[in-house]
């Protein structure tokens, strides 16, 4: 079978079951098994594919059709440009993450060997992308999940970056660090009311409840991280969140109760706000 044959039989498979975006799902996960680029599926459309990875492909396109991210089904994503390995039990990179990381790189550029931690990891990408854009930071990336711990190793070690991880609860472990150690604090961290999960899209469904769940009200993790982590924070230093729509209000007080000032929103494509910093107070 050729890859156009190939495409038409995922397409219709995907299709028939109500998935969103076939088309692109199909070159996902065709890429995926062939490791063909964009440009191989149109200069090698004649080329005759095994059997064997025909079969893997169409595999992959019946796990996509019963509700499975296509992050997961091809066990990878893209985020700013770098590749992650992502499956059942850690969170799937998204666009939004990269409103938070922007702001996180802006806030950085201009400091010598800044010290970061990345809290509520995850795959890694938040803390993955900041060493790569400054190779001289010292970087903490601190996850509790054992199964999103292994991908932020195995992430780390893809991307060839530096980290320094901690496999721990971020409760526990904010006293490894010392007092008014570190330049930026940056967090993705659960931010969805637990009576929300439930009504979210199928394919979030397949997501770790323990990276979305943010407490009763979405707010449980911003008031420990800042609890806990504040003092850790130098003089001027400057804290990072990701945070849900509608939240921007909320968590700004927030920071303004535990010491924090020139408080600032950014927003994503949709014109949400869904990133917010701030500087704590010298």
């Amino acid at each position: 079978m050729t890859a156009p044959a190939l495409s038409n039989a995922l397409k219709s498979i995907l299709t028939k079951a109500g998935v969103d975006n076939p088309d692109g799902d199909t070159t996902e996960i065709i890429r995926a098994v062939t490791g063909f680029s964009r440009i191989d599926l149109l200069t090698r459309s004649d080329e005759a594919l095994d059997d064997t990875l025909t079969q893997k492909a169409i595999d992959l396109a019946r796990r996509r059709a019963g509700g499975e991210p296509i992050q997961y089904v091809i066990g990878s994503w893209s985020f700013m440009g770098r590749d992650y390995l992502v499956g059942e039990g850690v969170l799937i990179p998204r666009d939004d993450t990269e409103v938070v990381t922007r702001a996180a790189i802006d806030w950085i550029k201009p400091l010598p060997h800044p010290a970061i931690v990345d809290l509520c990891a995850g795959s890694g990408i938040i803390g993955v992308t900041l060493k790569k854009e400054r190779p001289d930071a010292t970087v903490y990336a601190v996850e509790k999940s054992d199964v999103a711990y292994d991908y932020l190793c195995r992430n780390t070690a893809l991307n060839q970056a530096d980290i320094t991880t901690v496999h721990a609860d971020l409760r526990d472990c904010a006293d490894q660090f010392r007092d008014e150690s570190l330049d930026l604090i940056v967090s993705n961290p659960p931010y969805i009311r637990s009576d929300e999960i439930e009504t979210l899209q199928s394919e979030v469904q397949y997501e770790p409840r323990l990276a979305l769940d943010g407490g009763k009200d979405g707010y449980i993790f911003y008031e420990l991280i800042l609890r806990l982590w504040t003092k850790k924070l130098k003089k001027g230093g400057c804290i990072a969140f990701e945070i849900g729509e509608g939240q921007f209000d909320t968590i700004a007080g927030m920071l303004r109760d535990h010491g924090y000032a020139d408080i600032k929103g950014y927003l994503d494509l949709s014109g949400i706000k869904r990133a917010i910093t701030a500087v704590l107070q010298i």
